[in-house]
């Protein structure tokens, strides 16, 4: 029986591949599972249908984020924060807070991407690396500044 599969299966191959296997298998465990579907005309056209969409969202996510990098890349962004004697800062700077401050600037980027050579306690100049998209990087710089200035 041949089937189109849906998700990777261990030993019989990738997503959207079609392969021929025993009716009792494909039956009993990958069709109730939700693994596989039966090799159809209207089934093979909507798992090619699934793919195109799947490959145009991963090329517009592609596009915003060589977009997000153009705009981003080598700007300052100034984080203004509560601080206390000499400049110090009362904990650390976090992705978040970064992530704050891009947004404010008009920036939606996932906070988990946001990397920093070192923490930042106090008060200047930090060289900010942050991951778009996994072929997209970018660099700006972060001026912590206190909140009083």
């Amino acid at each position: 029986m041949k089937v189109i599969l849906l998700e990777d299966v261990n030993g019989l191959g990738k997503a959207e591949d079609v392969v021929d296997v025993a009716p009792g298998y494909a039956n009993n465990f990958l069709l109730r599972k939700g693994l596989a579907v039966k090799l159809t005309p209207q089934n093979l056209n909507t798992v090619k249908t699934r793919r195109q969409a799947a490959e145009a969202k991963a090329a517009r996510e592609l596009a915003e984020a060589r977009e997000i990098k153009e705009k981003i890349s080598d700007q300052r962004f100034t984080l203004r924060i509560k601080m206390g004697a000499q400049g110090r800062l009362y904990g650390s700077v976090t992705n978040m807070d970064i992530a704050a401050v891009l947004e404010e600037a008009g920036y939606k980027v996932d906070r988990r991407g946001i990397t920093v050579e070192e923490q930042i306690k106090e008060a200047g100049e930090y060289k900010v690396d942050i991951r778009l998209h996994p072929e997209v990087n970018a660099q700006f710089i972060l001026d912590v500044v206190s909140k009083e200035d």
